[in-house]
This record gives C-alpha cells, structure tokens and sequence, in this order.
C-alpha cells in the first residue's frame, strides 16, 4: 500500500514537473518573441532614419552640381562671346588692311602706267638717235676709206704694208732694247747672286759652327788600385788573351798608375772592351768563360745603345717616318770616322746646314735636313761592298722607302750620278764646308784606319779564319782560326801564307807580326 502511495506520489510530482516546465517554456518563448520585435522594430527605424539621411545627402549633391554646371555654362559662354568678338575685330583689322593695300597697288600701279609712258617716249628718242649715229658712223667710214686711198696714192703702199713695215721696225727696236736689258739684268743677276750665296754659306757657317774634338784609337779604363791589373792579367796572361780575343782590341798593362790602356782602331770594339773591362772588375771574377759571357751582353747592350742614340739623333733634328734600320745606322755613326771626323758629328753639322740654307733659298728645310743626315749612311753599312759608299747610301735610301730628291741627293754628293734635285747641290756645298773648315779631318787617320781594315780583311779571306784583330796600331795581326778544319801544321803555313800576302801586296812601314791562335774546346754538360 505504501508502495502504491510512493508511486501515486511520483507520479503526481512528475506530472507536476512537467506541466511546470511547459509553464515555463511558454513564458520564455513569449519574452523571446517580444524582445525580437522590439529589436526588429529599432532595425527598422534605424534603416528609415538612414534612408532619409541619404535622400537629403543626395538631393543636396544632385542641386549642388546643378548650380555648378549652370556656373560652367556660364563661363563657357562668355569665353564664347569674347573669343567671337576678338575674331570680329580681327576681321574688320584684316579687312582695313587689305582696303590700304589695295589702295597703294592701285598707286603703284598708276606710277608704273607713267613710268612705261615715259620709257616709251625714251625708246623712241634713243632709236632716232641710233639712227643718226649709224649715219654718221657710214659717213665717217666712208671718209676714212677715202683718205686711206688717198695715202696709199702718195705713198705708193697700201695700209697691210704699211702696218707690216712699222710692225717690222718697232719689232727690232724692241729687240734691241730688250737685249741690252737683258744683258744688264743678267750681270747684276750675277753679282747679286755671287753676293747672295757668299752671305747665305758664311751665315750657315756661322750658325752651325760648333767646336769638335778629334778621336784617337786609344781609351783609358781607370781601376782604383794596380792589384786589379794582377786579375785582369790571370795566370800567365790568360784573362788578359781571353779578352783581347773576344773584342778585338789590344790591353795594355804597364806602369801607368791606376789605369788600363785599350788599344783599337774600331770605337765599338774599344767601347765594348772598356766596358766589358768595367763589369769585369765590378763584379770581381775574372775568368776565360766569364769574359766571353760579359762581353756577349755588353756587346748586344752597344747594339741597343746605337738603336737609342739614332733614335735620339733624329728627334733632336726633328726628322720623322725615318725606317728604323736606317736609324740603326745612323746610331752606328757615332763609332765612325771620316778622315779624323766623327760621322755622327759630320752627319749632323751638314744636315743643320743643309736645313739652314734651303730655307734661305726658299726650299724644303725638311728635306735638306733629311738628306744632309743621310748622306754618308753608305759609310757604315755593316756589310762589305765594291760600290762607293755614295751610291750604296742612295741604294739603302731607294730600298726604304725615302724621298727621291733624297736618293738623289745621296748619290750626287761626291759627282757619282746626275744631280736631278736643287737640293743636291745644296748637300754637296754643306759637306765640303763640314770637311774643309780648319781641324775638322786628318787625312793620315784615314789612310791608318783603312790599312788596318785591308789587313784584316786580307787575314779573313783565307780559309779556316773565324776571326782576325789588327793590334799594335797594325804592327800586329792576331788570326784565330777554327780548330775544327785547322791543324797546328796548317795553322803554322797560314800565318806564313799571310806574311806572303801581305808584303805582296800591301805597303807598310816596318814590319807586321802574324799570330795564328788555334783553340780547342771541349763542352759538355751535366744535367
């Protein structure tokens, strides 16, 4: 039973739960629907009040941009009017102006209308008055004709010959005057000639005239102490011999105090012995294979030498496009003589007088100076050659590329060819006046120098010679010949041969010492 009053009561307190829970759902549902009203409600009177608010913004813009486009239109039509009446008034200008032109056309025109009247008139004057002078130019023609008849009645002649008989007289006595001038001009030509090239040679003389010392064949090495002689010599002479058979020269060791005598007739072997001698004592070994290794650079250190001082030489005569193997010879000049006088020296003395006088005479100076320069390069040609060193000189020049009138003036200096140039006469005068003037060549110096080449040249004409030095000032011949093709037997009937040679066909004074030198060398080396 009280099972049954729990259960009743259960129920009753279920039934009780869910009929308040629906009470309560309903109440909820109600409040929720009149709070979404109320907030649809503000929504849309918010949209309103903003729907109104953009009409107004709107009609305002839309009555603001009427009244400015009726402002624009305004302005644009008063721009409008403006502009049509500035036209109107260019017009009526326009039209004023062309009213005056026309006026003044019509003026003008008028004034021609008068002005052709009036040459008109003159035409017609000037046609009456042609024909009266034709007339009378008939008449006068007529009365000429009538007296030329009546000349040639009283003299028997008619007008042609007379004309060629006074022709005929006036032709001769113009020929005689212009004879006797002739004659005059041409002896005052002569003295004012004689007189002009006399001051032209006496003022390039005097211009150029330049002091110069005369070489000899001997140079002094100075060492600081004589113990260097000791080294220089070698045991038993052999440095000594090492370096009179590499450069040619003779070495003198005697007494004179702190300074070696270097003997030769040729400047470059003496330059090169000398300096060859000074790297020698500077660098302190002194031996056979050291000699020969010093005087191989010091020789090629001369040939560079030579190629600067040609190059030197011919930008201080301001001679330019000179091919460069003639600036090698003419570097080369340096070491030469002619009769006692320096080439290089002669060659540039006679091409500043040369430049000197073609411009007093109105010619080229840079040719004259080109010309002078090289007028003597024949001398120095490395190789030997039958021709005369003018000729040769002026087949160096045809073979670089120089100026005919240069070539010509090479050639013709000493009278070997033609001369075709005025510039080679000038050449010519420039180098007797560089070889005449007082101290400037020694004849003896000449004939020494080329009897010590005819004897070394000699000595190289036999077979199994490489090398041939005259010494002693040509008292001494020194052979050095290949030990290769040359026994100690034949090397013996060489020099004998040579001294043959030589009295036979050479003069000299005293007598000449041949020496064979035959040299063995064995070279190998280790590697």
């Amino acid at each position: 039973m009280e099972n049954l009053i729990y259960l009743l009561v259960a129920l009753v307190a279920l039934g009780a739960g869910f009929a308040l829970s629906y009470l309560l759902n309903t109440g909820k549902k109600k409040q929720l629907e009149n709070e979404t009203q109320e907030k649809a409600e503000l929504i849309l009177k918010e949209a309103q009040l903003q729907a109104e608010k953009i009409l107004q913004e709107a009609e305002n813009t839309k009555r603001d941009r009427l009244i400015e486009a009726k402002e624009k239109i305004l302005k644009l039509k008063t721009e409008f009017e403006e502009d049509i009446n500035r036209k109107k008034n260019q017009l009526l200008t326009n039209e004023n102006k062309f009213k005056q032109r026309e006026q003044a056309m019509g003026k003008a025109l008028e004034q021609v209308k008068r002005k052709e009247t009036e040459l008109t008139a003159i035409k017609d004057s000037l046609l009456e008055q042609s024909e009266i002078i034709a007339k009378k130019r008939d008449e006068a023609e007529k009365m000429r004709q009538s007296q030329v008849s009546q000349l040639e009645k009283i003299a028997n002649l008619t007008a042609e010959e007379a004309r060629n008989q006074l022709m005929d007289a006036l032709r001769e006595e113009a020929q005689a005057k212009a004879s006797s001038y002739i004659k005059d001009i041409l002896e005052e030509a002569k003295l004012s000639a004689t007189k002009a090239a006399k001051k032209v040679v006496i003022e390039t003389i005097q211009r150029t005239a330049t002091e110069h010392a005369i070489e000899n064949c001997v140079s002094v090495f100075h060492i600081e102490s004589d113990d260097i002689k000791g080294k220089v010599i070698g045991r038993e002479g052999r440095n000594i011999r090492a370096l009179e058979a590499a450069t040619g020269v003779e070495i003198i060791v005697d007494d004179t105090p702190e300074a070696i005598i270097i003997s030769g007739f040729d400047p470059v072997r003496r330059e090169i012995a000398r300096l060859s001698l000074h790297r020698l004592v500077a660098d302190g070994r002194i031996h056979p294979a050291r000699i020969e290794e010093i005087v191989a650079k010091t020789t090629k250190t001369i040939e560079d030498e030579i190629n600067e001082l040609g190059e030197r030489t011919v930008i201080d005569l301001g001679i330019h496009g000179l091919h460069p193997e003639l600036i090698k010879m003419v570097g080369r000049m340096r070491f030469r003589s002619s009769y006692g006088q320096n080439l290089l020296q002669h060659s540039r003395e006679v091409a500043k007088m040369c430049a000197t006088m073609a411009a007093e005479l109105g010619l080229s100076p840079k040719l004259a100076k080109r010309a002078g320069l090289l007028h003597d390069i024949g001398k120095v040609y490395p190789a030997e050659s039958e021709l005369p060193h003018a000729i040769l000189g002026m087949e160096l020049a045809k073979k670089y590329k120089e100026n005919p009138e240069v070539c010509n003036a090479i050639g013709a200096h000493h009278d070997e060819i033609e001369m075709t140039s005025l510039i080679s006469p000038i050449v010519q005068a420039c180098d007797a006046i560089s070889g005449s003037r007082p101290g400037a060549r020694r004849e003896v110096m000449e004939s020494y120098i080329k009897r010590l080449k005819d004897l070394e040249k000699l000595a190289l004409s036999f077979d199994g010679v490489n090398k041939c030095y005259a010494i002693q000032a040509g008292r001494e011949l020194r052979v050095i010949v290949d030990a290769d093709a040359v026994t100690d037997d034949q090397a013996g009937q060489i020099s004998f041969d040579i001294s043959q040679r030589i009295e036979r066909d050479m003069q000299y004074p005293g007598q000449i010492k041949i020496t064979v030198i035959r040299e063995k060398r064995a070279v190998s080396y280790a590697k």
